[in-house]
């Protein structure tokens, strides 16, 4: 698994701990992401894992606000350290 599907998998479980199983239904409609959530595993299926991660984080925001945003930042942020500036999606910087 890549850091960046790592970084999804915290941010849909961070989200799952504030809103519930709908944290997975909602990563479930992120195109270019593919969730099983029953077994709580995702694939990206997009080559730019980037616009993924932004899609997802874009995905809570719409539907929770501001704050939601703020959670997927504060998920990411132990695995983002370890990542250059480059590699991180413009919607956790």
């Amino acid at each position: 698994m890549t850091v960046l599907a790592d970084v999804v998998v915290q941010i849909i479980k961070r989200q799952e701990a504030v809103i519930g199983p709908l944290a997975w239904k909602e990563a479930g409609r992120v195109q270019g992401l593919h969730v099983e959530g029953a077994s709580r595993t995702v694939e990206m299926t997009e080559p730019d894992q980037k616009v993924v991660v932004d899609r997802l984080v874009a995905q809570y925001e719409r539907l929770f606000g501001k704050a939601s945003h703020l959670v997927c930042r504060e998920a990411a942020s132990g695995l983002l350290a370890t990542m250059s500036p480059s590699e991180i999606p413009s919607s956790l910087r």
